[in-house]
């Protein structure tokens, strides 16, 4: 499954203007990184990815309508899946985009 393009536009909009920001395929989607760092994704298997502080995902796990990203397997803390029903209001994504640029805002910047 492609990316939701009309999601990516919508997250695009959103982080427009950020210093640092940029645009790249991985993870079967299109990402948003800023300094380098992955902020959040337009998933290929739909909704979002969000990258927050590790020590955060099991409180939003509990706490939201994000679940864990699981890779081979394995949960990746750090690593959330937000289903596209739960990031259908502006509002709704506009809190993802801004937990996942906060957390990758205090990572140091790729060069």
């Amino acid at each position: 499954m492609a990316y939701d393009e009309d999601l990516a536009d919508r997250i695009r909009g959103l982080m427009a203007g950020e210093k640092g920001f940029a645009e790249k395929k991985m993870f079967g989607g299109l990402a948003f990184l800023i300094g380098g760092n992955m902020a959040v994704a337009a998933s290929g298997q739909g909704g979002i990815l969000v990258r927050v502080d590790p020590a955060a995902s099991e409180k939003l796990v509990s706490t939201t309508k994000a679940h864990p990203m699981v890779m081979r397997g394995r949960a990746m803390d750090g690593w959330l899946r937000v289903d596209t029903e739960h990031v259908r209001e502006k509002r709704q994504l506009a809190r993802w985009v801004e937990r996942g640029v906060k957390y990758a805002r205090s990572l140091p910047v790729k060069t």
